[in-house]
């Protein structure tokens, strides 16, 4: 290695450190974000497979308790496309009655 080489190992080294903090932390909430989806689908699956089975009390609680999972998860996507669907339907309105 050359004489000045070494100031430009480490500052590649803390720029590539750098743009792996971010990285990270972009993959890591977006792997937070699938499991929390994720995990309350294989309820909602363990509660199907148990209700094939015969086992529908097993299986409806499982998908029921899966169901209320999921729907806190996605309690802000239902209420943008409910709010959207109440202005396209007000909006509809006003174009039947001109």
């Amino acid at each position: 290695m050359k004489k000045g080489n070494g100031l430009a190992v480490v500052l590649i080294v803390i720029g590539v450190l750098l743009l792996f903090g971010k990285l990270g932390s972009l993959l890591g909430s977006l792997f937070s974000v699938i499991l929390s989806l994720l995990i309350p689908v294989l309820v909602i699956a363990l509660g199907v497979m148990a209700w094939r089975r015969g086992n529908k009390v097993v299986g409806g609680v499982l998908g029921f308790i899966g169901a209320l999972m999921l729907l806190g998860r996605l309690s802000t996507v239902i209420f943008w496309i409910a709010a959207i669907a109440i202005i396209v339907y007000g909006v509809s309105m006003l174009r039947r009655r001109n």
